[in-house]
């Protein structure tokens, strides 16, 4: 292949990847459905492809949904027992961010609300919501008609806008909310705890990766009494972890989160959902083999001061 098929492939692989990423939530199958369309363009009679970006997108978007209907992912993905792959914000990967439908649609809550989809409504909702392709557009990659289209997106975007919680927040208030969640957490101080998040907060988590399930918890007073326990720190979890830990505010997804960072690795992410100034939903990652692309960002990045330099 000539160089100038493979810089023009290369000129939109961002783009490719962050469409891979909303409709896989894994940054590893995004990478590796990217590298198949690649070889697919490398294999293609290029001359009698009149739009290339066109061409790429439909064979990107179709290689994910295949992932997304096998049987290996049925069985990986059932609601409740998976969870996004968390990026650091700058990550290409998030891609298009101008719009609060662009920022929304890479959300870890909405990434988790897509699961609830089937794969073409997923495709039509990404496509619509992030990229702002028109239904004709849409019905050209999908291979269905525009009617189609267009009842997919109202089914998805009504599912989607239901199952939501959270809102945009400015990042001044966020990084105190979470400073403070942080704070109590580490102290012991249940009843501040209690007092920043919703009576009907709700808290999910992989058990800091040892879980093969996600465990979810309800109500303020369970989810402050786990966070007591999960954060006041103490010798045995040093040992437990490797050392003492160093607890940074960032955004993750586009949401407010602290990270866990031990020899500049992130070891453990909590990503806050918060809605007039409380916290509504937390979700908690500690699976290094979901970390890595984020802890590779992490290293980095000037990350500035810790919240708590040695927990």
């Amino acid at each position: 292949m000539d160089n100038t098929a493979t810089e023009r492939f290369e000129a939109g692989r961002d783009r490719l990847a962050s469409l891979a990423y909303r409709l896989l939530g894994s940054a590893a199958d995004a990478e590796d459905a990217v590298q198949d369309a690649f070889v697919r363009w490398q294999a293609a009679d290029r001359e009698r492809i009149e739009v290339p970006e066109a061409w790429l997108t439909k064979i990107v978007t179709n290689l994910c949904l295949d992932r997304l209907r096998s049987a290996r992912a049925r069985r990986e993905r059932v609601v409740g027992t998976w969870l996004p792959e968390p990026l650091l914000e700058g990550d290409p990967m998030l891609g298009p961010a101008d719009t609060f439908e662009q920022r929304e649609s890479v959300s870890l809550a909405v990434l988790l609300l897509l699961e609830r989809l089937s794969p073409v409504e997923r495709a039509v909702y990404v496509l619509r919501e992030a990229f702002s392709f028109g239904h004709a557009e849409i019905a050209e990659v999908l291979d269905i008609s525009e009617s189609a289209s267009q009842q997919h997106a109202h089914r998805a975007r009504r599912r989607v806008t239901a199952a939501r919680r959270g809102g945009e927040v400015d990042r001044e208030s966020a990084q105190r909310i979470v400073e403070e969640f942080l704070t109590a957490a580490t102290s012991g101080r249940v009843d501040r705890l209690v007092a920043l998040l919703t009576d009907d907060a709700t808290a999910m988590s992989d058990g800091a990766g040892f879980s093969e399930t996600v465990i979810e918890f309800r109500t303020a007073q369970r989810i402050a009494a786990l966070a007591r326990a999960g954060f006041t720190p103490s010798a045995a979890k040093r040992r437990l972890v490797g050392g003492s830990l160093a607890f940074h505010f960032g955004l993750v997804n586009g949401s407010p989160a602290m990270l866990a960072v031990l020899a500049g690795n992130v070891r453990g992410m909590v990503a806050f959902e918060i809605s007039e100034g409380r916290v509504t939903t937390l979700r908690g990652i500690g699976a290094a083999s979901r970390l890595g692309r984020l802890s590779e960002a992490w290293r980095g990045r000037d990350h500035g001061e810790p919240i708590i330099a040695d927990w």
